[in-house]
């Protein structure tokens, strides 16, 4: 029996008509309904004809989660007092509940993909919609790309709905018309008639650390089990607690262990008896229920009982170094429109209150919806499907956002290397079959390949759990959590047992594995350690890893890894990484799972990346030479060159050493030192046809100043005999004729009045002139040097010592030289100190010697 009564609480049933309208009118339409108004439920039931007077259609209902998948059918069938299976139906990977009469199929959004890869027509489908699509997760916006394109060349008929309750309508309007020519799809909006929620914002105290990575201050978790204490105190019903991830939830659980309530942590990795004890509700009289939830629960359920949301404002997303083929978690601030989702959860049975654990004033700094996962994630499953749709580059899909370039590239980097992409980015025959698996290339690739060496159903076991990580619980060993996994009766058990035999039917179904990739054979057999090895190192070739001697390991891709303390793994000299991190501030990647192999698997699983050859670089210090077998940036074999190196080779070696360590490596006298310093003062001063002395323009124009003897050098002993003021000669500019006026604009002496040739110091901004004031004397003014430049004079005591600074020696005497004399007239009596300098004798000598001289 329908339930009327519940679907006349949904307030979307007063937009119900307007939707079937544009639907009958435009084939599109986009369906805007705030949180708890029924979208997810009643509109496609209407569609449908189940309820009300519009024709019998079959309508497909896609869904970012599965846990949201068998919520959203539970509750349909229930309104029509049916069981799942009859009118309304599921499809998740690895389940389906249908029957004959089914007209209601709700569907995860990686299941509709699948379906339209296999049969792009959807023959059987009237109308499709698909549901929260603010979430932007990348298979919704791959199938909403892909139903376009159906609907523009294959069913003008297909009807389709793009719905949320707050993505930002409008785009998705253009989006669903862009091939039609038609103009936007119609905006149907639903107003919220729900109990409604009241906001209090609870700012964490003072000191609380921005995430990073996955990690979360404790201070914070702290403040969000406060909060929800503080709201258990203060309110009526069930608590909903939004946390980023399963570690929070946990830890946040172990604080609440003492409050006098249920507490349920509710995660897509859950048990299946904890997901539906949440959605099924209390017990009439039972104990007050705290739900902590990741955003699993954000959109598309409705938890009964919840009267209370408590917000952490944190939430997560995925991040991939392309570079190194690592993805990894971030911790961000949760959206405006994912905080409105959570919000909603409080007030769909009765009024509610939500408790944000931030500040008011950082709302306005809070992003308007979710960073788009094309723009973050790893693109691999999404190129390998653009490519089997026929579109490689993606660029005649309706998308929102343009996929990057980089990630682009790296994704078809790693479907050549795997043999599902040609050099033209087409899809070979191995890259369908590889499509129609419903797992990452990288796992298609291992279950492919991994069958004929293994066994097709130990194949499928080992890529059931690198499809879905295991708990933490089970430990990094791969092999031993894939034995876990066989022996465990919890709910990653059973998920796993089912999605085992899901791949080793759906591998039976692809067919004979082609020939593999560039990749030569691989050893047979073995115990589950060496299984669970080969189909990992299949998966993940670049992260096969070596044992260092300075502990650790290294990738093949040249990435660092580290083992956690007390890993069984850490006396293996040979690993495949399954699950490996690398949080920005960290120069290495911390291993999560993987599993030992040995040296014929790795050459086996990377043989793409295996080369040989001469090596020269500096190293240490010195050049060093020799023939070196490379497994990616795993060193295998290696043997010294003596005298067979490459000579251009050892040169660039040499030049790198220079750029490295300075020109200090050549011999620099005191003279050649002294050479540059002049060089480097007329280039300042006169410019152009001087060259330029900074190391950077010096090592430019080796070629010129340091040959030949840089080509006849083979050692850093070898760099030390070059004479580098010799050498810096072949720069001055003899082919103007301006290398013979060097002396002239910049001597290296100036002959003073007493006779003396004094050394100038052109290491400052001005060259210097440091000389015994009585040797200046009767020298009325400044010597200069190049472009009228003055030499800067330090006059000095006879004893040597600084006694006055000027570039002015007629200023000095007439006003300086008073006050000087005094001073040092008494200092140094012997000598000569005459009232009038600039008409005295200069001497290097005192008074009585002057006078026997005479």
């Amino acid at each position: 029996m329908i339930r009327h009564d519940a679907l006349d609480r949904l307030p979307v049933r007063h937009a119900v008509p307007e939707l079937l309208t544009a639907l009958e009118e435009r084939g599109t339409a986009v369906l805007h309904a705030p949180p708890g108004t029924g979208k997810t439920t009643l509109v496609p039931l209407a569609l449908a004809g189940l309820i009300g007077d519009g024709p019998r259609r079959r309508v497909l209902v896609a869904e970012p989660r599965r846990m949201a998948v068998r919520a959203a059918a539970r509750r349909m069938a229930w309104l029509l007092g049916q069981d799942v299976g009859e009118a309304v139906g599921f499809s998740v990977r690895g389940e389906r509940r249908t029957g004959p009469a089914t007209r209601v199929e709700v569907v995860t959004t990686g299941v509709l993909l699948q379906r339209l890869q296999r049969d792009p027509e959807l023959a059987d489908v009237d109308v499709v919609l698909l549901d929260e699509c603010h979430e932007r997760h990348l298979d919704a916006d791959t199938a909403m790309a892909f139903l376009v394109d159906v609907r523009a060349t294959l069913r003008p008929e297909l009807k389709l709905i793009a719905a949320s309750a707050t993505t930002d309508a409008e785009a998705w309007a253009e989006l669903l018309t862009v091939l039609d020519g038609t103009g936007p799809a119609p905006v149907v909006r639903s107003k919220g008639e729900g109990h409604g929620y009241a906001v209090r914002f609870a700012a964490p105290p003072a000191g609380v650390r921005p995430s990073h990575g996955t990690w979360v201050d404790p201070a914070l978790l702290r403040h969000v089990a406060a909060t929800v204490r503080l709201a258990c105190g203060r309110h009526q019903g069930d608590v909903l607690c939004f946390l980023p991830g399963t570690g929070e939830i946990a830890r946040t659980a172990g604080m609440l262990a003492d409050l006098d309530a249920d507490v349920f942590q509710l995660h897509g990795r859950a048990p299946a008896a904890v997901q539906d004890a949440v959605l099924r509700g209390a017990e009439p009289g039972g104990r007050r229920r705290v739900i902590l939830a990741t955003s699993v629960a954000e959109s598309s359920l409705t938890v009964p009982g919840v009267r209370i949301v408590v917000d952490s404002g944190l939430a997560r997303e995925p991040r991939t170094d392309h570079a190194r083929g690592l993805g990894s978690l971030a911790t961000v601030p949760v959206s405006l429109a994912a905080a409105t989702q959570r919000s909603g959860r409080s007030g769909r049975e009765a009024a509610g209150v939500v408790y944000r654990c931030w500040a008011e004033a950082d709302d306005g700094r809070r992003s308007r919806f979710p960073s788009p996962e094309i723009e973050v994630a790893d693109l691999a499953s999404f190129a390998l499907r653009t490519a089997c749709w026929g579109d490689p580059t993606a660029e005649g899909l309706a998308l929102l956002d343009t996929p990057p370039a980089g990630a682009m590239a790296a994704a078809r980097s790693v479907l050549t290397a795997i043999g599902a992409v040609d050099g033209e980015g087409r899809a070979t025959e191995r890259g369908v079959r590889m499509s129609r698996l419903g797992v990452h290339p990288r796992l298609a690739r291992a279950l492919i390949d991994g069958a004929p060496e293994v066994g097709a159903r130990r194949a499928a076991e080992v890529v059931a759990l690198l499809s879905e990580e295991p708990p933490r619980e089970y430990g990094d060993d791969l092999a031993a959590a894939w034995r876990a996994a066989r022996r465990g009766a919890d709910g990653y058990g059973a998920r796993w047992k089912a999605e085992a035999r899901r791949l080793e039917r759906s591998a039976a179904e692809a067919g004979p594995a082609s020939a593999r990739a560039g990749d030569g054979g691989a050893p047979g057999g073995g115990g589950e350690d060496a299984v669970a090895g080969l189909v990992t190192a299949y998966a993940f070739p670049e992260r096969v890893a070596r044992a260092r001697e300075s502990g650790g390991f290294l990738m093949v891709s040249g990435t660092g890894a580290e083992l956690a303390d007390g890993s069984g793994l850490g006396s293996a000299p040979w690993l495949a990484v399954a699950v490996a991190d690398r949080t920005a501030r960290s120069a290495t990647a911390r291993v999560r799972l993987a599993a030992v192999v040995d040296e014929d698997v790795a050459r086996a699983a990377a043989g793409h990346l295996l080369a040989s050859g001469e090596e020269v670089h500096w190293e240490d210090g010195e050049v060093v030479a020799r023939s070196v077998s490379r497994l990616g940036a795993v060193e295998l074999t290696a043997r010294p060159l003596r005298d067979g190196a490459d000579p251009g080779r050892v040169r660039a070696a040499l030049l790198d050493g220079l750029l490295r360590e300075g020109l200090g490596l050549l011999r620099w006298s005191r003279e050649s030192q002294e050479l540059r310093l002049r060089l480097a003062f007329l280039r300042r001063v006169v410019g152009e046809p001087w060259p330029e002395m900074a190391e950077g323009a010096l090592l430019d124009r080796a070629d010129e100043w340091l040959e030949p003897e840089l080509s006849r050098a083979r050692r850093r002993a070898d760099l030390g005999r070059i004479d580098a003021g010799q050498a810096l000669g072949r720069l001055l500019p003899w082919a103007t004729g301006e290398a013979g006026r060097l002396d002239e604009l910049a001597p290296e002496r100036i002959e003073v009045p007493s006779g003396s040739r004094i050394r100038v110091d052109y290491g400052g901004e001005q060259p210097v002139l440091a000389v015994k004031l009585q040797e200046m004397f009767g020298l009325a003014e400044t010597p200069r040097v190049a472009g009228g430049t003055p030499v800067v004079v330090h006059l000095l005591s006879p004893a040597g010592r600084p006694a006055a600074v000027t570039a002015d020696l007629a200023s000095f005497w007439r006003d300086g030289y008073r006050a000087v004399r005094a001073e040092l007239r008494g200092r140094y009596p012997r000598h000569p100190w005459p009232e009038d300098p600039a008409g005295a004798e200069p001497t290097r000598h005192t008074s009585a010697r002057l006078r026997r001289e005479r």
